[in-house]
């Protein structure tokens, strides 16, 4: 990939997902497991189904799953029929169904890296599905990594 801009966003999404790397990071800490997926490894399903301000790990976690599945969707010029509220309503999993959840969003992960990995260029529209799936992502690690002090907090208690 010889293309600077696939080869930033492809290195913003990794940090995004699977953490820095090297003790080396560009916004998120600098440390083993910060990212998505080392964060939700730490989340019990029983913790990810308790209600933050009016919603769940486990919400936010599929809804984060959803919108890489659009942004796959939108870079294969597909349009499917999307419910954004769909994953908003999640209040409750069990351990089958949070582990889905997890692998579901690593699924889609993993189909955005070869998508990108398959770019020699960028038009306007892909850049801003990609600079837009950054943005989002990161949006909900940070969200998430806040509900999980609102709980610590509230197990203290």
């Amino acid at each position: 990939m010889d293309n600077p801009m696939l080869v930033a966003v492809r290195t913003l999404l990794k940090e995004t997902f699977d953490g820095p790397e090297e003790n080396a990071s560009w916004y998120t800490e600098a440390k083993p497991g910060s990212g998505l997926f080392g964060t939700l490894d730490k989340i019990s399903a029983e913790d990810a189904s308790i209600s933050v301000n009016g919603t769940t790990i486990a919400a936010q976690t599929d809804h984060a799953r959803y919108y890489l599945w659009v942004a796959n969707s939108d870079l294969n010029e597909e349009e499917p029929s999307k419910d954004w509220k769909a994953s908003w309503k999640i209040t409750n999993v069990d351990t089958i169904t949070w582990a889905q959840f997890n692998d579901e969003l690593q699924q889609e992960y993993a189909t955005l890296l070869k998508k990108i990995d398959s770019l020699d260029s960028l038009d306007e529209r892909t850049s801003t599905v990609l600079l837009g799936t950054i943005a989002h992502s990161a949006y909900h690690l940070g969200s998430i990594r806040q509900m999980i002090k609102a709980i610590k907090a509230l197990s203290q208690t």
